[in-house]
C-alpha cells in the first residue's frame, strides 16, 4: 500500500472535518496523519490527510469526498511535486553533564530549544517526517519524556500551480 497525501479545500464551517473524517472511517481507511487550518481566505480551511491506500479505493473515496457539499477541491499531492512539513516538540531528559550533546543534535538538525527545565530540554523541530524520525531516534538514547507531532501539512510546488 502506498501513502497518499490529500489536500482537501473545504468551507470553514462546523462539522465539515467530522464528515470528511467519517467518510474514511466508514470505508475502513486508517488516517495516518490529519492536520487542518484556515487558509489565506478565512471562509476556507485546508485539511491535509495522509492515508495508506491503493490507488483504486482512494479514487472511490475522492469521488465521494467531492459529493460532500462543503468540499471545494481535492488534490492527491505527488511527493515530487509538493512541499510538506511537520512540527514536533520533544521533551528530552537532559542532565547537566549531557546537555552539550543534546544541544549539538539540536544544532545539526536546525531545531530550537524552546524550554529549559531543571532536568529536561524541550526542542521544537520542523521538517520532513524522515527528519523528525531521525531526531526521535537520537533523542531516545537520552530518554524522551514527552513527544507531540502535528501531522503533515503540504502544498503543491509553485511550478505546479493550478
Amino acid at each position: 500500500m502506498d501513502h497518499h497525501t490529500l489536500s482537501v479545500l473545504v468551507e470553514n464551517q462546523p462539522g465539515v472535518l467530522t464528515r470528511v473524517a467519517s467518510l474514511f472511517a466508514r470505508r475502513g481507511f486508517n488516517i495516518d496523519s490529519l492536520a487542518v487550518g484556515v487558509t489565506e481566505d478565512p471562509t476556507l480551511s485546508r485539511i491535509t490527510i495522509v492515508v495508506s491506500a491503493e490507488d483504486t479505493p482512494l479514487e472511490q473515496i475522492t469521488k465521494q469526498l467531492h459529493k460532500l457539499v462543503n468540499v471545494i477541491k481535492i488534490q492527491d499531492l505527488d511527493p515530487s511535486e509538493s512541499i510538506d512539513r511537520e512540527l514536533a516538540l520533544f521533551k528530552v531528559n537532559a542532565p547537566a553533564e549531557r546537555r552539550g550533546e543534546i544541544v549539538e543534535i539540536v544544532n545539526v538538525f536546525r531545531a530550537k530549544i524552546v524550554d529549559v527545565g531543571k532536568n529536561s530540554l524541550t526542542i521544537e523541530a520542523t521538517g520532513s517526517s524522515d527528519k523528525l524520525e531521525a531526531m526521535e531516534d537520537l533523542f531516545r538514547a537520552y530518554g524522551i519524556k514527552e513527544l507531540a507531532r502535528t501531522g503533515k501539512i503540504a502544498l503543491a510546488r509553485g511550478s505546479k500551480e493550478s
